[in-house]
Order: structure tokens, then sequence, then C-alpha cells
């Protein structure tokens, strides 16, 4: 008799375009793992407890966790890891003998692409663009991997920006200092920049915004890490505009995979075939011209 799949998927609200079926299933199939991954569009925060109530009677293996709940999910977990109780967030669920634990390979899937430059960053000033859970992830990878000497975190929202600090506790733990986003000259004094937002992603409307700097103020300097976090395109405005300026640019795609690779690592115990992954990955999202 055929043994059943063992189910996995993704939380989140209206997130369809997700690419993580097609990583996932396509490392499924490599390693002739009997396992299958979808998306679960949850309609409100109100049925976040349901579905992984549900997902603990069902048997499912576990779930990726994104927009809007990851936060959302913390309260109905059993258990948290080290690096999703240092940010209040998860991203990633494992469902074993009907104990959920919650776990954020975000932190660890930033910083993978940066780890060749952690001698360079160390001790110098960064520059984050974002007040959500991806700027959050950020700033703990960068409090955990490369001690900087500041974070300059650029947003709109000052007191929501605070707030997230404080919940977080990063106001205690990193050297971080709110700017406001009408203020970018200031990431000329940084050794990487980052996009946190989903500003430049592919088909979105963000009032005219292509990028979160504006690309025509030289504020891009040669030998700068400029790191987006958006993945579709590959090649956004501005990690186009940083490769002009002679600055190294890191895609999106990049953490994309490293926060996937980790979550396959924590449901299977099995190590995903990245570069095969990768290529299929690339393959499917088309770069723009």
């Amino acid at each position: 008799m055929k043994k059943a799949k063992k189910i996995y998927g993704l939380i989140g609200r209206a997130v369809d375009y997700s690419y993580s079926p097609l990583i996932h299933n396509t490392a499924f199939d490599i390693l002739g793992l009997d396992s299958h991954y979808t998306i679960f569009n949850v309609a409100s925060h109100e049925l976040i407890q349901d579905a992984l109530f549900g997902a603990r009677a069902l048997g499912m293996g576990g779930f990726s966790v994104t927009i809007p709940y990851k936060k959302t999910v913390v309260p109905f977990l059993d258990e948290l890891s080290p690096e999703a109780a240092a940010i209040k967030a998860v991203n990633t669920i494992v469902i074993e003998n009907g104990r959920l634990t919650g776990h954020n390979t975000d932190i660890a899937g930033f910083a993978a692409p940066l780890q060749q430059h952690a001698e360079s960053i160390r001790g110098r000033k960064i520059a984050i663009f974002g007040c959500g859970g991806a700027a959050l992830a950020a700033i703990e990878a960068f409090r955990r991997f490369f001690a900087p000497e500041e974070i300059l975190l650029f947003v709109r929202d000052t007191r929501k920006a605070r707030t997230l600090l404080e919940e977080s506790g990063h106001h205690k733990t990193a050297p971080v200092t709110i700017a406001l986003l009408d203020d970018p000259e200031r990431v000329r004094e940084c050794r990487v920049v980052v996009n946190a937002t989903p500003i430049g992603t592919s088909g979105r409307d963000d009032g005219g915004y292509q990028s979160v700097i504006p690309l025509d103020g030289n504020l891009i300097l040669p030998g700068q890490i400029v790191y987006d976090m958006v993945y579709n395109p590959p090649a956004t405005p501005l990690l186009r505009a940083a490769a002009c300026s002679g600055a190294i640019a890191v895609p999106g795609i990049e953490m994309l995979i490293g926060q996937a690779e980790r979550a396959f690592r924590l449901w299977t115990g099995m190590q995903m075939p990245v570069d095969a992954v990768r290529k299929v990955l690339k393959g499917e999202i088309q770069p723009t011209t």
C-alpha cells in the first residue's frame, strides 16, 4: 500500500504568487521524498488558531509563514527557537509528535550571502529601509553575525518603528537609530544598504516608486554592498543602479533560497539540493529588461 504524502505549506494572505511551492516541491522531487508543498491562504488573523489546530490534528509536517501572520502564529505554538524568540516572529513551523515549534530561518537566510563580507561589515554603519518583519530579521542578523557600529533604520512612521523595536527588544540589544525616509543622504556613510520593503517588486503599484533610495542622487558608492530583499524581478531597479555605481549587488533570491533551505532541513533532516533548486527558480522568474 502506498504511503500517504507528508503535506507542508505556506500560511499567508493572498500569496498565490509565492515561489515557495516551486522551491520545495523541486527539492522533494529531486530527493525522491513522498512529500508535497502547497499554499494556504488564510483570510484573517482570527482564523490562524483554527488553521494550526487543524494542521496538528491532520498530522501535517509543517508550514512556512509569511505576511501578515509571522507574529500572529506565536501564541498558538508550543515552543519557539531562540531565533524566533529573539524577534517574536516565526516564518517556519515544524510539527512533530503533535507539537508545533516555531523557528525563524529568515535571520540566517538573510545573513548567508553576507558572510563572505563579514570582516568588512564589522564596526561599520548599516542602512536598513523598512519597518516590518523583514527589517527585524535583518537587524537581528546584523546583531548576531556582523557586529556593526550603528544600524540606521529608515522609516516613514517613527512611532511604528519605536513600537517595533520595543516589542522585539532591539531598542536595548541592537545599535539601532531611527531615521526618516526623506533623509536618505546618510546611506553614503554605510557599508551595507538593505531594502527590507516590497518596493521594486514586479507588478506592484508603489505610487510610482521603483526604489526606496532615489536613484538619481548619486547616493550609492563604489564598493558598498546593496542588498535588495525583493526577489522578483531578480535585478530590481535598485540592484541595477548599484551595479552601475560599482557597488556589490546582493539579490533577494539568495535570501529566498537561504531561508527555504534551512526550513527544508528542519522539516526533513536533509540538505536541500540548492544549486538545482536555484537553477529551476531562476528559470521561472523572468528577468525584466
